[in-house]
């Protein structure tokens, strides 16, 4: 059924393709940015492809203390930092954790409140205005989409569980996607942040509500993650793949303004409990959690197993996996089966379940950690 009334928004600026990177300086001159604050993480910031950006904005001071599952902490440091510093703007560069963290740092200069109080749970954007300064966003993994997407993943000290904060006024002002900084990548990061991109895609596509520009946007990114990703693990240089997997994770991004599913909220204490990489867990964890839709969505299964080319979807994702070289259960992350009912209590916390196409209980969350493990 067509609801009466639906809003529907797409407005980041992206500029894409192989060389983007270098519009940095136009594109902060442009938005009047004279001191960006450079937020990365350590790891990152003693690459090449860090030291190729800063170089196109030299002087800016860098904040490199986010961490892979980035906390309040995090954000809060960065905030004194570009205070501290004099910044008028933001440069975020990386992957995900990054991305995220720079959009949080973004938010809490201008805004006051704990940001627990801005969680998507309790209606938290509603608070977020608009008196946001600038952030470029420049992704360098092809997985979480944050240089294009509306929300940001923290850990709260709070709560101890990893918070969506959600709103229109967080999507960067500009994102830079320049496949070439993608390339050097290891294999094992190439193969988590695609399958990462590919599982937004599909929880995407099935979960709930009506929205059927993400649902088209949702079904052709997963299709480029599924002809493109197998490409670039056996070659890490195919700068065609390269691009078509940096669009697939943006367009996964936009799709996800839908919702996700239970994946997501599967993975999330996966990764901030048990130290899982996010776009690992989304992909050991998916196979179980489709198998779990199937009854409610089978005629979108159906649709997604086509544009791989038809067979059982759930299958298909296996072997997804299997050409990427992800370890297909729990246990060969050391996840230990005392640690699950911890796991599921955290999960069933996680807001992004609540859009799954089958109402899911902790018991099933339980129960889906359990068949993985």
């Amino acid at each position: 059924m067509i609801p009466n009334l639906s809003t529907f928004c797409f407005p980041t600026t992206i500029v894409f393709g192989a060389g983007a990177v270098r519009r940095l300086p136009e594109e902060l001159a442009k938005r009047g940015i004279r001191r960006p604050l450079l937020v990365t993480d350590a790891g990152l910031a003693r690459t090449a492809v860090f030291a190729k950006v800063a170089g196109l904005a030299p002087g800016a001071p860098v904040f490199s203390e986010v961490e892979p599952n980035p906390t309040e902490k995090n954000v809060l440091d960065g905030v004194e930092c570009y205070r501290r510093r004099g910044c008028d703007g933001i440069v975020g560069v990386g992957g995900g954790s990054p991305l995220d963290a720079a959009k949080a740092i973004r938010l809490k200069v201008t805004h006051e409140l704990p940001l627990a109080d801005y969680d998507d749970l309790i209606d938290g954007g509603s608070k977020i205005r608009p008196n946001v300064p600038p952030y470029i966003a420049i992704a360098t993994t092809a997985g979480t989409g944050s240089e294009v997407s509306r929300s940001t993943v923290i850990t709260i000290q709070r709560t101890n569980r990893k918070t969506v904060v959600f709103s229109p006024h967080l999507i960067p002002t500009v994102a830079l996607a320049d496949p070439e900084l993608t390339v050097d990548m290891p294999s094992h990061i190439t193969a988590g942040t695609g399958l990462d991109a590919f599982t937004h895609n599909v929880e995407a596509y099935i979960s709930r509500g009506y929205h059927p520009i993400c649902d088209a946007v949702a079904l052709s990114g997963a299709k480029l993650v599924w002809e493109n990703l197998p490409r670039v693990m056996e070659n890490p240089t195919d700068l065609e793949a390269r691009g078509n997997m940096m669009m697939a994770a943006m367009m996964g991004a936009i799709a996800f303004q839908k919702g996700l599913g239970a994946t997501h909220s599967l993975a999330h204490p996966l990764s901030s409990d048990a130290g899982m990489h996010h776009g690992t867990a989304n992909a050991v964890m998916l196979p179980w959690v489709l198998e779990f839709n199937r009854s409610a969505v089978s005629e979108r299964l159906a649709e997604l197993a086509a544009q791989f080319g038809g067979g059982d979807i759930v299958e298909q994702v296996r072997e997804l996996n299997a050409r990427c070289r992800i370890p297909p259960r729990l246990r060969d992350f050391g996840i230990a089966e005392a640690a699950l009912p911890a796991l599921a209590d955290k999960a069933i916390q996680d807001g992004c379940h609540q859009l799954n196409p089958r109402p899911c209980t902790r018991e099933d969350l339980l129960e889906l950690y359990r068949k993985a493990l």
